[in-house]
């Protein structure tokens, strides 16, 4: 397969043309390990190489699942390959190693996905760039002087480049949406429960963190959920059923729906103009689509809700961290992690359980809190941050400018954020680009298990107004 026909194709493409036997795995994974080899060391985005691993996969034959042949990685964040480091971008678990593989890697595997690698993830997910102690700077390749976004900075900017269509990636506060609104992807955050976090986990964040993908089409998202979701065996509670595949939403016209515009961010910081014009043409977008779009207002107690996900992500960052403390036999020391994790990791000492049983049900109320508002709306339309993707350093966890870090961390989760407190799914739509060529994505939030709805909306708005084409200079 020539360089330049490769990422022509989607994911549901090029297995298509394996299938056809019009290209073999094997090409399929040398183009992909070409580009890597020329894109990573600008764009580092790829933090683990698993070449080896992979030319294994294909020797063993691979099942004849709906994505077979495809090259494909996976988050270096809570998802495990067996005999492969998962590091959560931290230097303390830089050499930890899982001796089996999660349910979902299992599940990517069975769909006939070859993993190649694992993409940079900033220490724990904890912020929206992608920028480690550990492994360094992932960069945006629309401008190499910006952020990736995060968590899944490696995963997007990866994608984004053209190293593959299609890449695994999680959230806990934005990190799914967010690099696929940096990046000039779609991301989809599916509805608490929806997907398996076993066998070693039952749930991310006390619900709050859930996984999925970035990619370029809405078929290969769609594709790929439909090969991955579902509770696993021993889960605390699945989300509730689909109607259909997803794969046949996507090719549904939506009827007119009744979508809530808001413009103001949920935790109060001012939203930057460039995301605010963004906003305003995706729902002129919408009405010249046959949807209604009303401009509308929704307040929490940010407080409570900032308290809240604090409590419950500082505590499973402190229950990971003791953990690996106890099984290196020695005790947690300020440089096994960024500044800012140290921060959170001494704020969390203090607080008790039941502190984070508060907690739990402050993420609840704002579930019923969203759910009841969705009960007057089909859905919820917003920019996907609140300003387009700052420079690289900013939001780094190692920023001694811990007030600005602070700051601009909350403005870019702004919108984002309370669907994981509330468990509703939620996608990056890109429809805009600034004028400095910068992605700004555009959010929607659908109803609790709603998410075939979204992606009929996705495919009605991939039609409308193509991004495929849409390149970065890096590419």
């Amino acid at each position: 397969m020539a360089f330049s026909d490769y990422d022509q194709h989607d994911a549901v493409g090029l297995a298509e043309l394996v299938a056809q036997g019009e290209v073999s795995p094997e090409e399929l994974l040398d183009e992909a390990l070409t580009r890597m080899g020329h894109l990573n060391p600008t764009l580092n985005a790829v933090v683990i190489p698993m070449e080896e691993e992979a030319r294994g996969t294909l020797a063993a034959g691979l099942p004849k699942g709906p994505l077979s042949g495809v090259p494909f990685l996976l988050k270096d964040l809570a998802l495990n390959y067996a005999g492969v480091r998962t590091t959560h971008g931290c230097r303390i678990f830089a050499e930890s190693i899982p001796e089996r593989d999660s349910e979902l890697t299992r599940r990517y595997r069975a769909a006939g996905l070859v993993v190649f690698g694992k993409s940079a993830s900033p220490e724990f997910g904890l912020t929206t760039t992608t920028e480690s102690l550990l492994f360094g700077q992932t960069r945006n390749p629309w401008n190499l002087e910006h952020v990736a976004g995060g968590s899944s900075g490696g995963a997007a900017a990866a994608v984004a480049a053209g190293m593959l269509p299609l890449a695994h990636a999680s959230d806990g506060g934005g990190s799914i949406r967010i690099p696929a609104a940096c990046c000039g992807l779609f991301g989809l955050k599916p509805s608490r429960g929806r997907m398996p976090f076993g066998p070693d986990v039952g749930e991310g964040w006390s619900g709050m963190s859930t996984m999925h993908a970035v990619s370029r089409s809405i078929r290969d998202s769609a594709t790929l959920l439909d090969a991955s979701d579902g509770a696993d065996i021993g889960a605390p509670y699945p989300a509730p059923p689909k109607a259909r595949p997803y794969r046949e939403e996507i090719d549904r016209e939506p009827a007119p729906l009744r979508i809530a515009l808001l413009e103001e961010t949920f935790n109060g910081l001012p939203t930057d103009p460039d995301c605010l014009d963004a906003v305003r043409d995706a729902a002129k977008l919408c009405e010249t689509l046959g949807h209604h779009v009303e401009l509308a207002k929704f307040s929490i107690d940010t407080q409570a809700l900032a308290t809240s996900t604090q409590t419950i992500m500082g505590g499973n960052v402190a229950s990971l961290l003791d953990d690996r403390a106890a099984a290196l036999g020695r005790e947690l020391r300020e440089d096994d992690m960024e500044p800012f994790t140290w921060t959170i990791l001494q704020g969390v000492r203090e607080r008790s359980a039941a502190d984070y049983a508060r907690a739990i049900r402050g993420v609840h109320a704002v579930g019923r809190q969203v759910e009841n508002f969705l009960q007057s709306f089909d859905m919820i339309l917003s920019p996907t941050m609140g300003a387009p993707p700052e420079k690289l350093g900013v939001l780094a966890l190692s920023n001694p400018d811990l007030p600005t870090l602070v700051t601009r961390l909350m403005t870019s989760v702004g919108y984002t954020q309370i669907f994981n407190a509330s468990g509703h799914p939620a996608m990056s739509v890109p429809l805009f680009w600034n004028s400095e060529g910068l992605p700004i994505g555009i959010q929607f939030a659908a109803r609790l298990g709603q998410e075939g709805t979204l992606f009929r909306l996705a495919g009605q708005l991939e039609k409308a107004r193509p991004w495929a084409a849409r390149r970065p200079p890096t590419n």
